[in-house]
């Protein structure tokens, strides 16, 4: 069965978020435009990295027609977005583009990694990146709006599973709830006296003379904005860590700061100005070497905690609100949750993070682990224990076990369709051209020139 419009497309939306193949030359053969809708073009090359990215993921591409149709969908959001005034903040762009850089920056080991790889500055990279980050903003937003009025009723689920032939209803995986609370390995004093001293000699190599951007593209260990001379540009009050922004606003502009310590690390912070609300500061940032780290503190504190939680003295997640130092679950009691779902029941399946399948495979349900040392996304070093909160064996699909997972569905399918209509009832408002390589290819349901003819309002 031939896949939607919209499912292509937020297949290769993810591909869009997560790809790092921006800016590389491809050749003139590869940077041909093969179609364009208002002023936006798609690239051959923005087709074979999209073709690329199912193969290296060991997934069956579409066929190239519904790759380019999604692609054209892309760019037709964005002219439908220019068109309507639909825009997004640039604070929210640059913090994405912060995190693809800092994502980038694990996955090549470092910048110098980065740099060979794709022989520009990171930021010359920074800046390519910049435009493609916005789109795929401005896309999503167009997403929401076109689906922020999908609702779903209990009835509708129940209609869906009921249609599905019981000889046909899936198998699914065993589904478990954990929970976790974390404890982050931290400097010793010893480490941060080194980091702290660093500091204060670069602080006074500022006040002789030296140029502070300069020595932040040198010294920061904020890859980010390092990049830029350590400049995090305006923030509101409020957005920057207590300890950051507390010591930026006592400064005056030009004025240097002692040095700053915050979860992220050991700060030199530079007020530049301040303008209402908004406060506009630098920084030189350097962080303790996450693998020579003492584990011991974290480790001691997860096995007393864990002693208390065994013996019912506190309840699991009353101890991770009160005391795991993730944030991301520590407000939800420590419950983990699939990040494109945001359920709790996770799939226990290849798709389980490898560490977490095999230490389940050894506990009981109700169970929590001793104390474990992981390392987090962004590569620091800590330790958690586990809670092993229950499991549902493997089994064919039931509409009471398994009705979140069906809800899902049928949301998404629901959002999908709307997005279909969507499209199509708004291909008159753009102009759409595409290369007659690909006349034989259908748009939107329609040969490649009826939806030329259809954007241009001829009616054929």
């Amino acid at each position: 069965m031939k896949k939607s419009i919209s499912h292509i497309f937020v297949v290769l939306m993810g591909w869009f978020l997560v790809s790092p193949a921006f800016g590389q030359g491809q050749g003139i053969s590869l940077n041909k435009i093969i179609a364009k809708v208002d002023n936006y073009y798609v690239l051959r090359s923005d087709l074979e990295e999209a073709y690329q990215s199912y193969v290296s993921q060991n997934q069956t591409p579409p066929q190239k027609c519904q790759l380019l149709e999604s692609l054209v969908i892309n760019k037709m959001m964005l002219a439908k977005a220019e068109i309507d005034s639909v825009v997004v903040d640039d604070k929210i762009v640059d913090s994405e583009l912060d995190q693809r850089m800092q994502y980038m920056a694990q996955q090549f080991g470092s910048e110098k990694n980065i740099i060979e790889a794709y022989g520009k500055s990171l930021e010359m990279l920074k800046s390519e990146l910049r435009q493609q980050v916005k789109d795929q903003k401005i896309v999503q937003k167009m997403q929401q709006n076109i689906t922020s009025n999908v609702k779903i009723t209990p009835r509708e689920v129940r209609k869906f599973f009921d249609a599905i032939p019981k000889d046909s209803l899936p198998y699914m995986p065993a589904d478990v709830e954990i929970g976790q609370i974390v404890r982050f390995a931290k400097a010793t004093k010893e480490q941060k006296d080194a980091l702290r001293q660093r500091l204060l000699d670069i602080k006074k190599r500022v006040e002789n003379g030296e140029d502070f951007g300069k020595l932040a593209k040198e010294y920061s260990e904020d890859v980010s904005s390092a990049q830029n001379n350590g400049d995090l540009g305006f923030a509101k009050r409020g957005m920057m860590v207590a300890p950051f922004e507390g010591a930026a606003l006592k400064l005056k502009p030009n004025e240097l700061s002692d040095v700053v310590e915050s979860e992220f690390g050991l700060h030199l912070i530079q007020l530049i100005e301040t303008r209402g609300a908004e406060y506009h500061a630098r920084h030189i940032l350097l962080r303790p070497d996450y693998n020579r780290l003492d584990l011991s503190e974290p480790t001691h504190f997860l096995d007393s905690l864990r002693t208390l939680i065994v013996a019912d003295s506190i309840k699991f997640d009353k101890a991770a609100h009160d005391f795991s130092e993730d944030k991301s679950t520590a407000d939800a009691g420590g419950l983990l949750r699939d990040p494109q779902t945001g359920t709790s029941k996770l799939a226990m399946d290849g798709t389980m993070e490898y560490a977490l399948f095999t230490m389940l495979d050894t506990m009981k349900v109700g169970s929590v682990s001793k104390p474990l040392p992981y390392r987090t996304e962004d590569g620091k070093s800590a330790v958690r224990i586990l809670y092993f909160k229950s499991k549902v064996p493997p089994h064919t699909a039931d509409f009471k076990l398994d009705f979140e997972k069906l809800q899902n569905i049928v949301l998404a399918n629901k959002k999908n369709h709307a997005i279909d209509e969507w499209f199509r009832k708004s291909v008159s408002d753009v102009y759409i051209t595409v290369d007659p390589e690909f006349h034989g290819c259908r748009i939107f349901g329609t040969t490649q020139k009826s939806a030329a003819a259809l954007s241009q309002g001829d009616g054929e």
